[in-house]
């Protein structure tokens, strides 16, 4: 029986490229374990920070090494001559020649770029099966304004939240200073200033003053064009993993215990500033609730695969109100999506082999 081609896509022009590679390599290591040795051939595709595809020697390397091929001065020149190489004279808009080999894609790039439905979207028109979420639910999974919309339609209890776009915040002296009138009135402090459209945490900022808060709302418009900002509430972080498609399944509930002010990018990379905690210590009703509250959020936004459902526990009220959707999680062995997996009895290698099928499934549903 011939083995199926695996199109590994990973690196990316966002932020989180690095965390991206961690993941592609652990995910070529879990298809090449096994039983999946003799199910699947990887085909890597390494997407380098300037946007240029590439394949052969290029990616394999990157995933030996685990470190992203620079092409600037501090490189060297073998690492220089091996891009070139394998560049092929492609623009950024071209792929590589081994893309038409590809029988079902494996993209795992996370942030802007990889999770937002612009690389779903070309992967649609190659008319090629791939891992996750389509357009539509990458898009609104990315995007925390019209994530919340799609939560609020559901029913889903959330936090309070207002959406604020850059022209507002860079606008004359008049307007801003009513909008974090409105701001404060609305939600008051603690708050939390978030761009919409980046993951990890990237530009995410906890205010306590009116300072602080048009410093941060200045800060957000920097990175994105749409921002949102919630209200702070007390309460522990817990998480549960979807798998699935129509009829998709919810995992173990797991919790992230951390010492610093607030979740963000660099406690959530940094070895040792996050504890994950599987099974989470909480009332079984509360867990069900939770994972009712998971499968919710996977269809309001049309997610497939899998996704990481994020939510707040207030233990004081009893209260679960949901937090985000991430269609596209961290997938090393360590993260928390393959772990919550793990304890709920899908080890790593078979999650990866659940997903590439769940993905042909989506792609030839039988009638």
């Amino acid at each position: 029986m011939s083995k199926l081609r695996v199109g590994l896509l990973f690196g990316g022009r966002s932020g989180e490229h690095e965390v991206s590679i961690s993941s592609a390599r652990a995910i070529a290591s879990a298809l090449s374990a096994g039983e999946n040795a003799s199910k699947y051939e990887i085909l890597p595709f390494y997407i380098h920070k300037d946007g240029r595809w590439l394949a052969g020697e290029a990616p394999q390397q990157v995933l030996q090494s685990g470190a992203p091929l620079l092409e600037s001065s501090n490189s060297s020149p073998a690492e220089n001559n091996l891009v070139n190489s394998q560049q092929q004279t492609l623009e950024r808009w071209q792929s590589p020649s081994q893309v038409a080999e590809v029988d079902v894609w494996f993209p795992i790039l996370h942030g802007p770029n990889g999770e937002d439905g612009t690389i779903q979207g070309l992967l649609t028109l190659m008319q090629t099966p791939f891992v996750g979420s389509g357009v539509l639910g990458s898009a609104l999974g990315m995007d925390k304004i019209a994530m919340k919309m799609a939560f609020e339609q559901a029913g889903l209890p959330q936090v309070k939240y207002k959406a604020v776009t850059r022209a507002q915040i860079w606008s004359n002296p008049c307007v801003f200073p009513k909008l974090c009138d409105e701001i404060e009135a609305s939600l008051g402090y603690p708050c939390f200033v978030k761009p919409a459209n980046l993951g990890s945490s990237v530009g995410i900022s906890k205010v306590r003053s009116r300072q602080e808060l048009e410093d941060a709302l200045d800060n957000a418009a920097n990175y994105d064009r749409r921002i949102i900002v919630e209200a702070g509430v007390v309460a522990r972080e817990v998480e549960c993993a979807v798998l699935g498609n129509d009829q998709p399944q919810a995992s173990t509930v797991g919790e992230i215990t951390f010492n610093s002010d607030f979740y963000d990018y660099e406690t959530k990379y940094t070895a040792g500033k996050a504890d994950l905690l599987i099974p989470a210590v909480i009332p079984d009703e509360i867990s069900r609730q939770i994972q009712d509250m998971a499968l919710q959020a996977f269809a309001a936004v049309d997610a497939a695969g899998l996704a990481r459902v994020d939510f707040f526990y207030v233990e004081a009220t009893g209260e679960v109100l949901i937090n985000e959707i991430n269609t596209l999680p961290g997938f090393t062995a360590t993260s928390m999506y393959p772990q919550l997996w793990a304890y709920s009895g899908i080890p790593f290698p078979e999650l990866v082999d659940k997903l590439v099928q769940l993905a042909i499934e989506r792609h030839n549903p039988s009638h």
